[in-house]
């Protein structure tokens, strides 16, 4: 059992949308495909992969660093002969070969996109759906048959007023989300309560909606912002202030009694267990967002979950930022709290398996071994360009 190949190329996700602190008009993201020797229903087993949106494609460091050692590696080291497949974390260990410690930045998102697709391969070689695979493994073979989803959007664009505002949130609703989330932080505060308040008046209950800063504040402002909201009571408060200043975050949590998430900039176990231990995050009431294909992928958020055990935190209290299968997975073989929707942007990578509606913000997932990116046929397309 081998890996034969890894193709990767970098696609486009350019979009005229921006939140508080970047645009997306210049925006891209990798796709990955690990080619293995084995056979199944007469064609070769091929384990697919990108990267969640919010950070570039990562192709460089793949060809750089990455990919040489995967490929170079005995591959009998590779292998899990008591599963009889792939091994992710003997992988994971050889392309993490000679990299020091600490600075988890670009190369976290590098090593995950390999990492997705390597347990894509690994779910399809065992013929089982990942989600089945993850329960059996790490949960007593208990999964979540339906995953609680909320519907990411409500960004800023030119022209875009309240009724459009208004009318992108009605969409959501439409098609089954009960709970949505928009960007906040980009304009004056009295113009966001204005949109907020335009928001609510389509959602209702302040409890149907999560605001989004993208880390835009600095503490005074991020108190300020706090305490206007605060009567809304929202969902959640969503990454306050820059993702590494846990000073702040528990500065805030002194301020602001509702529930507070953060963590899609969190990119390593290390990176998790500091906001863990100095960000004031509360587990009874707070939301975790580490997204897999940003942090180093599923190896390490095992080590994150295990964590996150240790320190007292329900992993019901986790809910990834990316909006995509790999997550989706995640979540229903792992018990997570839930994941993150993309109904309208980033695509053909934001988004679920075609054919599964939403209900009340709950949707299922398909029965197809690995993540399912084949039962999202746009998706699909971009992935299967790899082998053409």
């Amino acid at each position: 059992m081998r890996i034969l190949e890894v193709r990767e190329k970098t696609v486009p996700i350019a979009s005229p949308i921006a939140n508080a602190y970047i645009d997306f008009s210049k925006m891209t993201c990798s796709v990955v495909a690990v080619i293995t020797d084995q056979v199944r229903d007469g064609k070769p087993v091929v384990g697919f992969g990108f990267n969640s949106n919010g950070r570039y494609g990562q192709g460089g460091l793949m060809r750089e660093r990455f990919l040489p050692r995967l490929l170079e590696a005995d591959p009998d080291t590779l292998v899990d002969t008591a599963n009889a497949n792939l091994d992710p974390f003997a992988i994971w260990k050889t392309v993490m070969q000679n990299e020091k410690p600490g600075g988890h930045g670009e190369r976290s998102v590098a090593v995950g996109t390999l990492d997705m697709a390597v347990w894509d391969a690994v779910a399809k070689i065992e013929g089982k759906p990942l989600w089945r695979l993850l329960a059996d493994r790490y949960r007593g073979g208990v999964a979540d048959e339906k995953v609680w989803v909320y519907a990411a959007g409500g960004y800023y664009y030119p022209g875009k007023d309240l009724t459009a505002l208004q009318d992108e949130m009605k969409g959501y609703r439409d098609r089954g989300y009960r709970v949505v989330k928009m960007k906040v932080g980009g304009v004056p505060l009295a113009e966001d309560l204005k949109r907020i308040e335009a928001v609510l008046e389509i959602v209702g209950d302040g409890q149907n909606l999560c605001v989004d800063v993208n880390g835009r504040f600095d503490i005074e402002t991020a108190i300020a912002f706090g305490k206007a909201i605060r009567p809304y009571d929202l969902f959640w408060y969503e990454e306050v202030g820059d993702p590494l200043d846990y000073a702040l975050q528990a500065e805030l949590a002194q301020h602001y009694d509702a529930p507070m998430a953060t963590g899609e900039n969190l990119f390593s176990m290390q990176d998790a267990r500091n906001l863990i231990r100095f960000g004031g995050m509360r587990p009874d009431r707070d939301w975790l967002q580490f997204d897999c294909a940003l942090s180093y992928g599923l190896v390490e958020y095992l080590r994150t979950l295990e964590m996150l055990e240790q320190h007292g935190w329900s992993s019901r209290r986790v809910v990834p930022h990316g909006g995509h299968q790999m997550s989706l997975n995640i979540a229903a073989g792992l018990h997570l709290g839930g994941n993150e929707s993309y109904p309208d942007v980033f695509q053909p990578f934001g988004g679920f398996a075609d054919g599964i509606a939403v209900q009340d913000s709950y949707v299922s997932l398909p029965q197809i071994p690995g993540v399912g990116f084949e039962a999202k046929a746009a998706l699909y397309a971009v992935m299967k360009s790899l082998l053409d």
